[in-house]
Parts: structure tokens; sequence; C-alpha cells
């Protein structure tokens, strides 16, 4: 392994401070001087092969142990980041010097900002204040063990120092330094073009293509899409790369300007008045993915729109500013986001708030810093947890109480890397009232596959609910993170459809199984049904049969061994009815 873990700062330095003395506060965008001056040369970072284990990298929204910033312009928003984060897991503050350093710590006192608490001041020398492009990336080898930093190739090389800020990251964290900073896996990327679903999905721009095409201007070797792809499943654990069409008007070409992931399944996605700007290209690049591409769930994505303002009435198509609400941050149970102008504030808030409930939300004003193409999430970078208590869950759509036999199916991914104690549901149709709670069973794979089920409750109801584990070595954590003040919920209804059952699902045998498996049905009657198998996350995996089940009793068989060993459902639908039994293959 290739285990170097500095690039020569000396001749970066020399060149940095020659071309930036005359200014501190760079763009998101490279300038027309950084385009006319040749890069300093980089030499490779940390360990330039992929990690021995398999990794998952993290989504935005898990739990957090620290934030960073660079301080480098813009402090009057810095300041209220600091303020809003430090609520949530420590600041680290990355510094040029110790100059900086008591600069920034002026700046604090002068806005009222504490950081007695929480803040940590780092010297780690940088160009620019843009670190979610240029900042380590967290993955988890096999799933929730040993935390690893990944770090990408800066595409502003004109700014050597950023490009290597992982270097003093990574040591005051204790974590392992992955790079694609060498030959045959030298990729250039940024973090305002990434983003991650914590399940092995990723969003781009095709920005990530044409950088590491031939030709490409930062020295690194021609990279095809599956050579592209082979590099993110490989250092990053991502085995679904989906890219869309880059903006006309947003320059950089960054996902982070116009669209996030809010959880497994949705998207925040920005939105213009009707043919203004970016919004035809938006809509078509959404209406690309919802025509390809589903969740890991197995579903369709769902949409969430949210307005992207103008900037006194100017669009960017007309010398207007790219405002966008869709450029936030998680920081734990706070989402931090850009505010511009009240009366387009206030609904964004809103809308922020509607999708996650339990969030604080907090704005700050970021009119100072959107004509540089960049707002809260540009200027931010999470660092997960060393211990992630992960629970993966895909939120119930309405129940309907016909249909339904023995409460509602409630399953989950639950894992930490010391194991899974217990896990519960908690529920309730009164968020006035107390919270019950159900105790969730475990699955055949350890510290995987969870079930549950919140009984049956009165037509037109409304269950709240969320999902808590508890580690072998004590930790306990909720999902979602805000709960009790947030929860997951779905509607209550009651359909004509008849309760008296057409056909029985029996008693599938062997269970476990790993061949050839019965799955008895006992029918009145002559009906119309399906036998399908479901995997732990209720993606259904197999159609076992599909047409007329004959009245009495019928044996279908499943090949067993053509499963991945788990925790399996066998659901039985005949008309409007649904039964469900259990199934180990081992």
């Amino acid at each position: 392994m290739n285990t170097k873990i500095t690039r020569p700062l000396f001749a970066a330095l020399l060149f940095s401070s020659s071309l930036f003395a005359q200014t501190e506060d760079l763009p998101r965008y490279a300038t027309e001087l950084e385009q006319r001056v040749d890069p300093a040369p980089l030499l490779p970072i940390g360990i330039t092969t992929p990690p021995t284990l398999p990794v998952r990298t993290m989504a935005e929204w898990e739990e957090l142990q620290a934030l960073t910033i660079t301080w480098n312009g813009q402090t009057t928003i810095l300041a209220e980041i600091v303020r809003a984060a430090r609520q949530e897991c420590n600041v680290v503050i990355c510094c040029e010097n110790q100059t900086v350093v008591s600069q920034a710590k002026t700046k604090l006192t002068s806005s009222g900002v504490d950081f007695s608490s929480n803040v940590t001041f780092l010297v780690a020398p940088n160009n620019s204040i843009w670190v979610r492009d240029y900042g380590p990336n967290c993955v988890y080898a096999n799933d929730v063990d040993s935390l690893y930093f990944v770090d990408w190739i800066y595409n502003r090389t004109s700014r050597p120092k950023d490009d290597t800020i992982a270097t003093a990251i990574a040591p005051y964290f204790g974590v392992p330094l992955y790079s694609t900073s060498a030959a045959p896996t030298d990729l250039v990327n940024t973090g305002g073009n990434f983003m991650s679903d914590g399940m092995g999905t990723a969003f781009a721009s095709r920005l990530i293509l044409n950088e590491n095409e031939l030709g490409n201007p930062y020295g690194v070797t021609t990279k095809t899409e599956p050579q592209i792809n082979s590099i993110f499943s490989d250092f990053m654990g991502i085995d679904r790369y989906i890219k869309m069409t880059p903006l006309p008007y947003d320059v950089i070409h960054h996902i982070d300007m116009h669209m996030k992931l809010i959880d497994e399944e949705t998207l925040m996605v920005g939105q213009y008045p009707a043919g203004v700007a970016d919004g035809p290209q938006i809509e078509a690049n959404i209406q690309y993915v919802l025509s390809n591409y589903q969740s890991s769930f197995g579903t369709p994505y769902k949409i969430v729109r949210i307005p992207m303002p103008p900037e006194g009435g100017q669009y960017p198509n007309t010398s207007g500013d790219y405002r966008t609400y869709a450029n936030a941050v998680f920081v734990n149970k706070t989402v931090i986001l850009p505010f511009y102008q009240q009366q387009y504030d206030t609904t964004a808030k809103r809308i922020w708030q509607e999708a996650l409930p339990g969030y604080k939300v907090v704005g700050i004003d970021c009119n100072s810093i959107i004509p540089s193409l960049g707002a809260i999430h540009c200027i931010t970078k999470e660092v997960g947890v060393y211990d992630p208590l992960l629970i993966v869950h895909q939120e119930l759509e309405c129940q309907d109480n016909s249909l339904v036999f023995g409460g509602y199916p409630i399953h989950a991914i639950i894992q930490h890397r010391s194991g899974i104690f217990g896990a519960k549901i908690f529920y309730t149709t009164d968020l006035s009232g107390s919270w019950q709670s159900a105790d969730m069973w475990q699955g055949i794979i350890v510290n995987d596959d969870w079930f549950g089920s919140i009984p049956t409750q009165a037509a037109g109801s409304t269950v709240y609910y969320y999902i808590e584990g508890t580690a072998v070595n004590g930790k306990i954590f909720a999902r979602p993170i805000t709960a009790p003040d947030g929860y997951w919920k779905f509607c209550v209804t009651q359909s004509s459809a008849t309760t008296t059952p057409l056909a029985e699902l029996l008693e599938i045998y062997p269970n476990p199984a790993a061949a050839i498996t019965v799955i008895p049905v006992k029918s009145s009657s002559k009906t119309l049904g399906s036998i399908l198998v479901y995997n732990s996350l209720g993606q259904m995996v197999q159609e076992i049969f599909n047409g007329e089940i004959p009245s009495g009793n019928t044996n279908y068989f499943l090949d067993a061994g053509t499963l991945v060993p788990g925790t399996y459902f066998v659901k039985l639908q005949t008309g409007g009815q649904v039964r469900m039994k259990k199934l180990v293959v081992r």
C-alpha cells in the first residue's frame, strides 16, 4: 500500500501566496487569473489503494461528531454557522495560522458566539472557504465499523492548500485517509457534486465525467464512465451512480445548488417559474431520474419542490444571483439553510419543516456569498461519529384495515459494530398524548434485519411512529434522529372489501429453508391471486405464482437456494386481502 501522507507543501505555499496575495475571498468558481496560471503539481496523499474491507458512504442526515469549516472570508456567515452547529456537535474551524485563529476568536466574541465548548480551532492551511468541495468524505468499513476518510483531487488545482487540508483533518480525528490521487485510480471530483443515500446510491451531474475525460486539465489519467463507477465502488461503496445533465446557468455544475437528498427516497428539488433559467433542465433531469431509477427501497423517488427565489425580481438568466434553498446542511437535529429575503425565506422554512418534522430549521443570510455561487452546504463538511447506530427504514404508506391482519408490519435494518441488543417501535395516534411501544425481533442475519408491528388502529386515524435501537455496548439511538419530536407517519383507511378470508397461507416448511420449500395455500373457492416473496426492506424479490388458485389445499414451491441468506416474507394476495408469513433462508 502507498501510505504517503503529505503533498510537497513548500512549492504549493510559494505558488499560492504569490497568486492570491491580493484577495482572501475566492469565489467557488475558478477566477480568470486562476485559469491563466498553470497549477502547481500535486503528489499523492494518503493511502492510494482502495480499502480492503467493503465500505459504505455516510448519508448527510446521519449522526455527526463534528462539522468542519474553513475560516477564510465571509466571517459573519461562518460565525452564525458556529452559533447554530455547536449546539449539536463539535465545530472544527480550520485556520491558516495562529493569526487567523485569533481573528476568528475576535469575530466570534464580537458576534456573541460562545466558543468555550464544542468549538475547536485547527491550524490547517487553506486557500478558500469552500470546504464542501475539497474536504474529506466519510465512509464506514462493513457499514458501521471503522470510520475512514476518502479524499478526491480537487478541481481547483490552482488552490493547492485546499487540496491538502485532509492531511490536517484526518490526523486530528485519528481517521485513516484514503485518496484517489494516484494512477490508475486518480480521480477529480468535488463534494458539491456528490450526494449519497447511505445505501450505495449516489447522485452527480455529468461534470464528474467531463473532468476526468481525455484532455482534462488536471493531469489525471483518462477515465471512462465504467472506470469512474468502479473507483467510486471500490473507495466509497457506491454501486449505483446516477448522473444528470449539467445546468446552463449554474456555471459550476454542482448538484447541491438545486437539489438535496433529505432521506433515502426523497429528493428536495429547486423549482423556478415555468420556462425560467435552469427550470426546464432541472425538470428534465428529475423526470429522467424518475423514469429510469427507483430508490434503494425499490420504489419511486418522492419529490419535494422548493422555490428558487429571485433577486430583485431577476433570475440567473437575467443576471440575478443563483439563490437556492436546497444548499443546506444537516447537523444532527438541526438543518441550517441560506436565507435571502423574508417573503421567500418564510415559505422555504415551512417547506423544510413540513418535510422533516422535529428538526430545528435555522436560516442564515447568504446574500453576501451567493454571488460566488455557493451558500451554506458549500462551506461546511460533516464528520460522522466513530460508532454509528444505523437504522434504515422505509416510511409506511397509508394502510387499509380491510387488507391488514395482525397489525401494520414494520421492517428495518438496524446495525452497530457491537451488535444490537434490542429494538422497539414507538407509536401514537395523538401527538399530545403518550407513546406506546412494541418490541421488534431479529432476523437470521445478526445485527441486520429487524421486524415488528404496530397494532391495528381505528380507520380515519393517523399513526405517528419511530424506531429506537439499543446496541450491545449500551448506545441508544432513534430514527428519525429528531424522535419523539420528529416521526414517520401513515394514515389508516377502511375499504369496503370483505373481511372473510378467501384464501389462507398456511405454515411454510421447512422453515428455516435452504432448498425446495413448500408454500401451502388453503382456499374456500376458486380465486385469482398471487404469491410474492419480499426481503427485509419490503422489496419484492421473486414472484412464485400469479393466476387462479383452486378451491381446497394447494402446494406452491420456492427454491430457497436461489435467495441470499436472510429473513423474507411470503405474501399471498387474493382480491383485496393479504396474508403474510415469515421465511428464514439459511
